[in-house]
């Protein structure tokens, strides 16, 4: 890419920027005027680099197919741990697998800012970043770690219903339905009435934006500094038909027991409002929220870092999930 025609701030998407905004640099690097250049070829450009990401690789926990490096900040610069330090944001460069992978870190970054700057969905921060050679990753600020390299305690849905490849299986983190994700949170979270409506609008976010990849393992539990825990911000969100063919949902159950998944889609949605203990009211509010503002969504595609082909392909995706929900269908 050539990034001498930046228009659009990498963070937030605002026209105007040719670099970082003040409000991205605020939220995702604490102020500081970090480039939105990262100082390493991207990965797999050529033998020195390759040995740098291989051996970060080693050092981040955190599971999935998408590679993840870890990064901190040091100053105003970002770079790889080594052995000892604690990373405080994760890069997800563009993937090797998957149909248009070169767009995934832009499709990831678009579908981040329009669930927190269209529907007020708490998300973790994020932006798009560059590496020496123009190509994108994704990068991520961690929520889980604060200051100091001080980590909060944060625990996934599958760690809460005790599920590990040992116990269910290969396939556990996709294994039944999402009304239990609000069953194991009533379990868990004393704050379940307050934390409950905030889980509900990101499952209908999920299906309005083809979110087919919202397993167990994608929602978490996160400790608060005074101790408590409530519903992480969310992560991993990004329209996953453009990658992959997947089902509506990624669950095999889907959105509810099967004794209990009568109707349209909008009715199913009704149906677990009801049975999470969500009112009319607020199950009405959300759906108000998440059915208007098209018209914000289509700007931020617009401003966003896919390629005009990803741009339609991601605008036809929404539309018709939008179109089965405003039709009942």
């Amino acid at each position: 890419m050539n990034m001498s025609i930046i228009k659009y701030c990498p963070g937030t998407l605002k026209y105007g920027h040719d670099t970082y905004s003040r409000t991205c640099l605020r939220r995702m690097f604490d102020g500081k005027k970090v480039d939105h250049i990262l100082p390493y070829d991207s990965p797999t450009s050529n033998e020195a680099t390759d040995e740098l990401f291989l051996e970060n690789r080693k050092r981040i926990s955190i599971s999935g197919v998408q590679e993840k490096f870890s990064v901190l900040l040091e100053k105003n610069k970002l770079r790889l741990i080594v052995e000892g330090e604690q990373g405080t944001y994760i890069l997800k460069p563009i993937p090797g697998a998957g149909k248009n992978p070169d767009q995934m870190p832009a499709n990831e970054h678009l579908t981040m800012q329009i669930a927190r700057q269209v529907f007020d969905i708490e998300t973790a921060e994020n932006a798009i970043i560059f590496f020496k050679d123009g190509t994108p990753a994704y990068i991520t600020k961690r929520f889980d770690v604060i200051e100091k390299g001080e980590k909060l305690a944060k625990e996934d849905f599958a760690s809460l219903g005790g599920r590990t490849p040992q116990t269910h299986g290969e396939h556990y983190k996709y294994l039944g339905n999402y009304l239990e994700l609000f069953e194991l949170m009533k379990k868990n979270l004393p704050a379940y009435r307050v934390e409950a409506p905030k889980l509900f609008k990101l499952l209908i976010f999920n299906y309005l934006f083809s979110n087919g990849d919202a397993h167990f393992k994608n929602f978490s539990l996160l400790e608060t500094p005074l101790g408590d825990f409530r519903l992480s911000p969310a992560y991993d969100l990004l329209n996953t038909r453009i990658h992959i063919e997947d089902s509506v949902f990624a669950l095999d159950d889907g959105l509810l027991p099967r004794n209990l998944a009568n109707g349209k889609i909008i009715e199913q949605f009704l149906i677990l409002a009801e049975h999470v203990g969500l009112s009319k009211n607020q199950c009405e509010g959300i759906l108000n929220n998440l059915l208007s503002n098209s018209e914000k969504v289509i700007e931020f595609i617009d401003s966003s870092y896919l390629s005009e082909r990803g741009k339609r392909n991601y605008l036809q995706s929404y539309q018709t999930r939008l179109k089965k929900f405003e039709k009942k269908g």
